[in-house]
């Protein structure tokens, strides 16, 4: 099926546990293809929130040239297994699947791509890697642990809105610490899952490696927040080519309806090499 000059095709990898449901975008016919890029989703709500601009930015990129794979996680979208039987080791594995996949196919420049809590997965890939590909990160999440508290505190809001006493994290936290699940926002965790999430991290990248982080914020500053700051500081003290770009727009990870934020676009064209005349539909 062809979309505004780039070529998708929708299919099923083999993976662990079941199959994994995958998107290729691919530039128009007679284009030849620049390299890869492989994107790495949210995690749970946030997931869904991303699916309109990760749709646009791919379709962007496949029409500057480079073949974007997008894939369901296991036990996300379309994927075969539950939410509850995910593990982060499981998600890592999906993750350099589908670099792997791509990598037989378009062995040229390569580059994962990873949105929120997608990034810590793109950068323990990467670690792993034994070509590492370049990052493009978008809003990292720079700590798992931190991410997870955040999480787990959706389910007070919930007891609030539910007008039901909050007895807080700390018993979410119990039982994850015991093994078991917990269910927050109506995704149900494993403590597999959870545990290497706040294990995570965006440290101990390749020396060499290539960073691009984009962060919401004023554009006309170029102000990065201090944490982002920081973190860059750690990647170029140990080795990697790290930059950061402020970009305007909206907060589209956390609202499904939200404006568009043309600027990530171009912004991610313009760091893969692109040309930016063209990144709408």
């Amino acid at each position: 099926m062809t979309q505004a000059g780039a070529t998708l095709q929708a299919f099923f990898l083999d993976g662990t546990h079941g199959k994994r449901f995958c998107l290729l975008h691919t530039p128009p016919s007679g284009q030849p293809v620049r390299g890869h890029v492989v994107y790495v989703h949210p995690f749970a709500e946030e997931m869904n929130a991303t699916r309109r601009m990760a749709a646009k930015q791919a379709r962007a990129m496949a029409r500057a040239g480079f073949a974007v794979l997008q894939m369901d996680l296991m036990g996300c979208g379309d994927s075969s297994g539950h939410f509850e039987e995910a593990s982060w080791e499981t998600w890592v594995a999906d993750v350099a699947l589908a670099r792997r996949w791509m990598l037989e196919r378009w062995p040229g420049v390569a580059w994962l791509w990873g949105v929120r809590a997608g990034c810590l997965l793109a950068a323990q890939a990467c670690r792993q890697d034994h070509q590492p590909p370049r990052l493009l990160l978008w809003q990292p999440v720079l700590s798992g642990k931190q991410h997870l508290q955040q999480f787990l505190r959706l389910q007070m809001a919930g007891d609030v809105v539910r007008g039901e006493s909050s007895r807080g994290t700390a018993h979410l936290v119990h039982l994850l610490e015991q093994g078991e699940s917990v269910e927050v926002a109506g995704y149900r965790v494993s403590a597999a899952l959870a545990q290497g999430l706040a294990r995570a991290d965006l440290e101990a990248l390749p020396a060499d490696t290539q960073v691009v982080c984009l962060e919401l914020g004023d554009a006309d500053s170029g102000t990065i927040s201090p944490a982002l700051s920081t973190q860059m500081q750690r990647w170029q003290n140990s080795g990697c080519h790290a930059q950061a770009e402020v970009v305007a727009g909206s907060v589209f990870w956390q609202i499904q309806e939200t404006a568009d934020s043309p600027a990530w676009l171009s912004t991610s064209l313009r760091s893969l090499g692109c040309a930016t005349s063209e990144v709408a539909s």
